[in-house]
């Protein structure tokens, strides 16, 4: 992810901070089931861990700065975006074994990669400004979408694959771009500028209502997903640097990587109903936030200490953190 300065400085110190410390093993849970897949960006490796058990039971490397996760359609595969090179990597959900290395072109420096509902993926080559979309395993290109030479691309993804539609979040420029996604036929619909050092990105369910965040601005904004208009301001706590759908679409979540804690918005009001402390501090840099597939657990990636921590939604209480790779980040489960 790209922070801004003082962020950055922050994440070195608090990293520091954490190394001296020392994390005591995950609990196991009469609840939890399903496995977690969590990127080690520092580590450059992908862990598996048991949620039943909580314990990682494997690791294995990747590409240098692993970001974001996304799972294929039939559950079989996972995709890592390699955020310091120029390409996306694919492996067995099984074994973790290589599959594939998707070739991005030169420069891609993709933080984002998504496993579309109809097989395709989607990848945002922030580093050299464009969109790159690819038809399946075999790495089929389908289209690409090249913006001025310069131009920064997608740090994030929403996508609705129903319309052939894509939202992403330019940090620097606190834009916020929709694209028409059509096979063969990729091209920029929209763009609004939103805020400042506008990153997190979540689309409801049903796409009607978008969301992003500042985190220089502590907001979260409700967009009309067509015209990218402004329909509501939420404040969150410090630095809301991910935002995540609940499965019902009733809420959105902040990840306050400032703050230590989460923004809980209840999409029918627009409003902020209640605050889930976490560490509580800025310390265990927190970033990438997931639900469960039901909606009754949280996992928060904190950064800094190489942990996950397992929150009951419902009742806001820590449950367990799950120790991870150097650096956990990206995340995605299997329920």
């Amino acid at each position: 992810m790209r922070l801004p300065i003082a962020i950055t400085a922050l994440f070195a110190l608090a990293a520091c901070s954490a190394a001296a410390g020392t994390q005591a093993p995950a609990s196991s849970s009469d609840a939890a089931t399903g496995t977690l897949f969590v990127a080690n960006k520092r580590g450059a490796s992908v862990s598996r861990i048991d949620l039943a058990n909580g314990e990682e039971t494997q690791r294995v490397d990747t590409c240098e700065n692993p970001h974001e996760l996304s799972i294929s359609p039939d559950g079989e595969r996972l995709i890592v975006a390699c955020y310091s090179g120029r390409s996306a990597e694919i492996y067995s959900i099984a074994d973790l074994s290589p599959v594939e290395v998707l070739d991005l072109g030169e420069g891609a420096r993709a933080h984002v990669a998504l496993w579309l509902a109809d097989d395709r993926v989607l990848a945002g080559a922030e580093g050299r400004g464009s969109i790159v979309q690819l038809l399946d395993v075999g790495g089929r290109l389908t289209g690409t979408f090249e913006h001025e030479v310069g131009e920064v691309g997608p740090h994030l993804l929403a996508v609705d694959v129903a319309a052939n539609r894509a939202w992403g979040t330019i940090i620097p420029t606190g834009e916020v771009v929709l694209w028409d996604i059509t096979p063969g036929a990729i091209g920029e619909l929209a763009r609004a500028r939103i805020g400042n050092a506008i990153e997190a990105i979540a689309l409801s369910p049903d796409a009607s209502s978008l969301w992003v965040s500042s985190n220089e601005d502590n907001v979260a904004y409700r967009l009309d997903p067509v015209t990218l208009e402004v329909q509501a301001e939420v404040p969150t706590g410090e630095v809301p640097i991910r935002l995540a759908m609940h499965p019902s679409g009733d809420f959105v979540v902040s990840s306050n990587f400032g703050s230590g804690d989460l923004t809980v918005i209840d999409t029918a009001t627009n409003g902020a109903v209640r605050t889930i402390p976490v560490s509580g501090s800025s310390d265990a840099v927190q970033v990438t936030l997931v639900f469960s597939e039901d909606g009754e657990r949280l996992y928060a990636a904190e950064t800094a200490t190489d942990t996950i921590a397992e929150i009951d939604f419902a009742s806001g209480e820590v449950l367990r953190r799950l120790p991870t790779g150097p650096g956990g980040d990206g995340l995605a489960i299997i329920d």
